[in-house]
């Protein structure tokens, strides 16, 4: 997979220059672009009617623990000192089954945290390296 997408004028170009014509193969050979491409764009020109490329990255998951906020703050709430671990236990008995790193990234993301102990004040003799 490529790092970058192609622009969308060679898709366009490789697209048009079928259409009057040449192969798939032979119009990707004159473009320097793979037969694959040169397909894919093709189809996707013919299903969507531009051979622009689809986004890429991006987060496609967070939305759907992002539905039980406020079951999973209401639970937090609760116990104060709840681990990942019991909170996601307490999820799955609700039929709510989501894996530690998403209950983390979940918390991150919404910038929610806490300590279970206080912060320890600075040592005034011992040099902190």
């Amino acid at each position: 997979m490529p790092k970058k997408t192609l622009s969308l004028d060679l898709r366009e170009r490789v697209v048009a220059a079928v259409s009057s014509g040449l192969s798939r193969r032979q119009a990707a050979e004159r473009f320097g672009v793979s037969a694959a491409s040169a397909i894919r764009w093709c189809q996707r020109q013919k299903e969507t009617g531009t051979p622009a490329s689809y986004k890429r990255g991006g987060d496609r998951w967070s939305a759907r623990i992002d539905a039980h906020k406020s079951l999973i703050l209401s639970l937090v709430e609760e116990t104060c000192d709840i681990t990942l671990k019991e909170l996601q236990a307490r999820l799955a008995e609700r039929g709510h089954v989501f894996s530690i790193g998403s209950l983390w990234r979940f918390f991150d993301r919404h910038e929610i945290t806490w300590k279970k102990r206080p912060p320890m004040r600075a040592s005034k003799i011992v040099r902190i390296s």
